[in-house]
């Protein structure tokens, strides 16, 4: 459906749009004028340890300054006490009636504690502050004195920011009025489909009626007019944006999910709700699995969803749970678009083509930003963007450089390349590209394999060794000796041309398992850390983009945060949509016709396997980029299913015993003939 038409469309119908979009203006000009405008202050306190702690915990007699020095566990208990319905209750007696919140101070390591406090009077705020700042202190000690810590070993607080002027939060304020104007232009678009509906559907059955009597008609006219726009053209503009925009970089108030790509399939999935609307589009037979395995994520992040608004979350909370929501609409919609919006399988497979060679170019970034010890997308900059991750500085790993070219993360840039690299090998192998020169085939092989160890992390060997293991042994014996000889080759230049490098990564192995890499201790720690949270909500968790490392801690694995976030039912939809993915990849190998399906349906099966296990590396999910590319090569399997099992010949049955039309019965082997009788 093109531009033209859908303004057509609300050309038509403006006496839909008109009245709703009027009644959002109404309603935010209201929102404005009667929401007051929120105050918030914040003061700073700092843990100290006693002047008496001359022995190491607990041999001094303090039990709760047992943190090894730095006195975070300490600060962890002090938070979770004030964070209490207790301390809330006598909080309120004080007089701190308004909303407060406690947690670490930002990029902070040490016990620093930061207090907070919103209302709508700006006096009561400030005062409210002061009277948290010092009952905090006053906690601590009653915490210690019920433990029967002698004062002089006792730990004390020492305020190092004093409570602030409160200052104004307009962007609360606008946000909310913005939201309903989101809402209800939204809602006047589809309400204005909607009713074009049916007039769509007697306007196709007269064309339909014309078609067959000779003429082309009216509206067959007027549509030849517009400029055709297809789901893949509307996916190239979400790769590009994706692609070459840093990932950190997001519209202001959205955090992580703001970014342009994510923006611009939000619209995209207005545009299929409208071309679907009008009876112009329609999901091809065979392509349902990916769009069912959403429904259940879906259904699972509702449910959370629900859960949280009715656990009393803090705002910050509410804040991720709504940019959940919006990260759910982003992964539909991608979903929709891919399995459902394409119709043409050659469509289908130029979208793979523009991904894989955009991705190649994210991968030659990548190369850039290792050789020369820096970072170009920190020298990207666009108005109207602002950075979702503050500070992003070069990592580095022993004497490398780590790049993440236009990613937000060296994780989130390995495991996007593994997921793209299957695709890589299988169009260098597909004879319907044979015509084109060896470079222009191999490059994206070369340069995303080549990528993957440069970021010095295991998620990247990982995603590398399974694509390795799961296409290489499908391949016949020549090509396999090949690859593998290919490969040692490889490993020998990388050996020579960045010494050091190989050593590194073994290195990163060997520690893991024998647990001596403070990498592997803390995320170890850290699985014990979360089952308090899950035994609070283990059905249906706090809520998706809830469980934020301000107020809790980085997870750095995708299972534990989605069973913090979405709880079990969240974890088995997930692994429902993995496994889904590993089922495409397999059914398109066993119904394919040649050896080119089979490889399509190999990488598929590969990529889906690397997003299963990397997923316990890193909190995959979190990133767009990885996020992105994952939901678009899941629906794109179930489309290219799709395509091969309606292409598939269909058995013969008893009911069915003849062959359908077109399809051609299988020609006779020819029989021997009987060898001539000996002449006597």
């Amino acid at each position: 459906m093109s531009i033209r038409e859908m303004a057509a469309v609300l050309r038509r119908r403006w006496y839909v749009i008109a009245p709703v979009v009027l009644l959002s203006l109404l309603a935010a000009l209201h929102l404005y004028r009667s929401v007051p405008v929120a105050y918030q202050s914040q003061s700073s306190v700092a843990l100290l340890d006693s002047s008496a702690a001359s022995k190491l915990p607990p041999a001094f007699g303090n039990p709760i300054s047992n943190a090894g020095g730095a006195l975070v566990v300490t600060a962890d208990v002090l938070i979770r006490t004030l964070s209490g319905a207790d301390a809330a209750r006598e909080l309120h007696s004080l007089g701190v009636t308004d909303p407060y919140t406690v947690g670490f101070a930002a990029n902070t390591s040490g016990p620093l504690l930061t207090l907070t406090v919103t209302g709508t009077d700006r006096a009561k705020v400030l005062e409210e502050t002061n009277t948290l700042t010092a009952f905090a202190g006053e906690q601590l000690n009653a915490l210690q004195a019920a433990a029967k810590v002698q004062p002089a070993y006792m730990v004390q607080t020492a305020p190092v920011v004093l409570p602030q002027t409160p200052v104004p939060q307009l962007k609360s304020r606008y946000q909310q009025v913005l939201g309903v104007l989101i809402l209800g232009v939204g809602a006047g678009f589809v309400l204005s489909f909607v009713a074009d509906a049916p007039a769509a559907a007697r306007r196709r059955r007269r064309e339909r009626s014309a078609g067959e009597s000779g003429g082309p008609g009216r509206a067959g006219r007027r549509r030849s007019r517009g400029r055709h726009v297809d789901a893949t053209a509307l996916l190239t503009g979400y790769l590009a944006l994706a692609f070459f925009i840093p990932s950190n970089l997001t519209l202001p108030g959205l955090g992580g999910v703001g970014t342009p790509a994510n923006v611009f399939a939000l619209l995209a999935l207005f545009w299929y709700l409208a071309t679907w609307l009008t009876g112009r589009i329609r999901p091809a037979p065979g392509t349902r699995l990916p769009r069912v395995a959403m429904w259940l994520l879906a259904v699972s992040v509702l449910v959370s969803y629900v859960a949280n608004a009715g656990r009393g979350s803090v705002r910050k909370e509410l804040l991720g749970a709504d940019r959940g929501l919006i990260a759910l609409l982003v992964w539909v919609s991608l979903v929709v678009l891919v399995s459902a919006g394409i119709q043409d399988r050659a469509r289908l497979d130029v979208l793979l083509r523009r991904a894989v060679v955009m991705g190649t170019i994210v991968a030659a970034v990548g190369f850039y930003d290792f050789f020369t010890a820096t970072n170009i997308a920190d020298s990207i900059s666009i108005p109207g963007l602002s950075s979702s991750v503050p500070q992003i500085t070069t990592l580095d790993r022993g004497a490398f450089t780590r790049p993440r070219s236009t990613t937000a993360q060296p994780l989130e840039f390995g495991g996007m390349l593994a997921l793209l690299l299957p695709f890589a090998v299988q169009q260098a192998f597909d004879p319907a590209r044979r015509h084109l020169r060896a470079w222009r085939r191999w490059a994206p092989v070369a340069l995303m394999g080549g990528a993957l160890p440069l970021t010095v992390s295991r998620t990247s060997i990982i995603g590398a060794l399974i694509v390795i293991l799961v296409m290489v042994p499908r391949w016949k014996p020549q090509r396999r000796w090949t690859a593998i000889g290919v490969l040692v080759g490889a490993v020998a230049c990388f050996k020579v041309i960045i010494p050091g490098l190989i050593g590194t990564i073994t290195a990163l192995f060997a520690s893991f398992l024998t647990n001596s890499d403070s990498s592997t201790q803390a995320r170890t720690v850290k699985y014990s850390a979360i089952v308090p949270y899950l035994d609070e909500r283990p059905l249906a968790g706090r809520g998706l983009g809830t469980f934020i490392p301000e107020l809790y801690f980085f997870t750095d694995n995708q299972y534990m945060l989605t069973l913090a976030e979405t709880g079990f039912l969240g974890l088995v939809a997930l692994l429902f949509l993995f496994l889904a993915g590993i089922h495409q990849g397999g059914a398109i190998r066993r119904l394919a016709a040649g050896e080119s399906d089979r490889e399509l349906g190999q990488a598929f099966f590969a990529s889906a396997l690397v997003a299963l296990v990397v997923s316990a590396t890193f909190d995959a999910l979190s990133f767009p980029m990885f996020a992105g590319m994952f939901f678009l090569t899941i629906a794109a399997g179930g489309s290219y299913l799709g395509f091969i099992r309606r292409a598939a010949p269909k058995p013969r049955s008893v009911e069915f015993p003849c062959l359908p039309a077109g399809q051609q019965a299988p020609s006779p082997s020819p029989r021997p003939s009987p060898a001539p009788a000996p002449v006597r």
